[in-house]
């Protein structure tokens, strides 16, 4: 029995939540997020399982080309474009999807004559304002692309919604009347819908969605968690006590005594810390599990360890399981508890935290 946290990976949750995907966009081919190490799920195990799906997005083309030397043989598009001409040659090389969302990329695709052609995604600023072309510059980088000599024909068009969590905001309508403007003299395919405009903005639905979060079984909303939404949550993470002691009434606890009991109380101490991706922002009262049944951290959460209340677990020993977040526990009621979103927990996770 190892003391250590560890992460549980269900590798069956991402298919059911790729069918999930599919039940909101049947008639939408699958590009699967999976940039930032998968949400920290791991790379190459999540890219392992996607068989159902007709491409996957990383952010960057390291990320790519670790997919394309594992073998991954399905199409790729690296969100973040070409930043150099050398950089282009490994875009050739390992045949990944290019989103251009800049005149300066465009310029280096241009000078770019190498024997192989690129499939290219032309990406529109809608309103969130961060990475896409202009809407007056649209159509002119649009006849430069088809000039290229390195770019395949046909080109993509995407755009990005910066608000579709929010059910009640007029953004995402916007956004979406917006990009449709534009693209509407092309027959090219085009993709809008992030994981929630899956799963609530019909209209985002178009020849390709790019699930996100909602592939690991997280809701996109504020309000609600996957479980609730009909998705299964993929990482689960978990500890174990490694000492239980007896305190009197009036003693601070942990770092700077932000914590003093009331009453003579049994602690718990986990082995997890924010050195582990635990939040460090966790604050007094978020539930762990303990044997399956919820107990309040108290005081701050240190680098390898945290602090629960055992008052309600009297029999409760060190060895017993912890669970962080996961069945009974869902991630999305430890970032609000945290102050964050759960996308920064699943991302947190560090090396040392084993994954099975």
């Amino acid at each position: 029995m190892t003391l250590a946290p560890y992460a549980l990976i269900n590798l069956a949750a991402i298919k059911h939540n790729i069918e999930k995907v599919r039940d909101y966009a049947p008639n939408a081919k699958i590009m699967a997020v999976i940039k930032a190490n998968a949400y920290g799920h791991g790379l190459l195990r999540i890219a392992e399982v996607l068989n159902d799906v007709e491409a996957v997005a990383v952010a960057r083309v390291c990320e790519g080309i670790q997919l394309r030397q594992s073998g991954f043989k399905k199409r790729i598009t690296v969100l973040e474009g070409v930043v150099s001409e050398q950089e282009l040659k490994d875009f050739t090389q390992y045949e990944l999807d290019v989103v251009v969302h800049s005149v300066g990329q465009l310029d280096i695709l241009e000078k770019y004559h190498g024997q192989k052609k690129l499939s290219v995604w032309l990406k529109l600023d809608t309103g969130m304002s961060r990475l896409g072309v202009s809407g007056t510059e649209f159509t002119s980088i649009y006849q430069r692309l088809l000039d290229c000599s390195c770019v395949n024909n046909p080109i993509f068009f995407m755009t990005h919604l910066s608000s579709a969590d929010e059910l009640d905001s007029s953004v995402t309508l916007q956004q979406i009347k917006c990009f449709e403007e534009k693209v509407k003299p092309y027959t090219e395919e085009k993709s809008i819908a992030n994981s929630a405009g899956i799963m609530a903005w019909p209209d985002s639905i178009s020849d390709w969605v790019r699930p996100g979060i909602m592939l690991y079984g997280v809701s996109p909303f504020s309000d609600s968690t996957g479980e609730m939404l009909g998705l299964k949550p993929v990482m689960s993470l978990h500890s174990r006590l490694i000492s239980v002691k007896d305190i009197d009434a009036s003693v601070a606890v942990g770092y700077a005594g932000t914590w003093v009991s009331e009453a003579k109380t049994k602690l718990g101490i986990v082995a997890i810390g924010y050195g582990d991706g635990y939040p460090r922002y966790a604050k007094t009262g978020t539930p762990v599990l303990v044997n399956g049944k919820r107990v309040p951290l108290v005081g701050r959460v240190s680098m390898d360890t945290i602090t629960v209340d055992l008052n309600s677990q009297q029999n409760a020993k060190a060895g017993d399981p912890v669970t962080l977040w996961g069945d009974g526990l869902a991630i999305e009621e430890i970032a609000h508890y945290a102050d964050t979103i759960p996308y920064t927990l699943l991302c947190g996770i560090t090396q040392r935290v084993e994954k099975r």
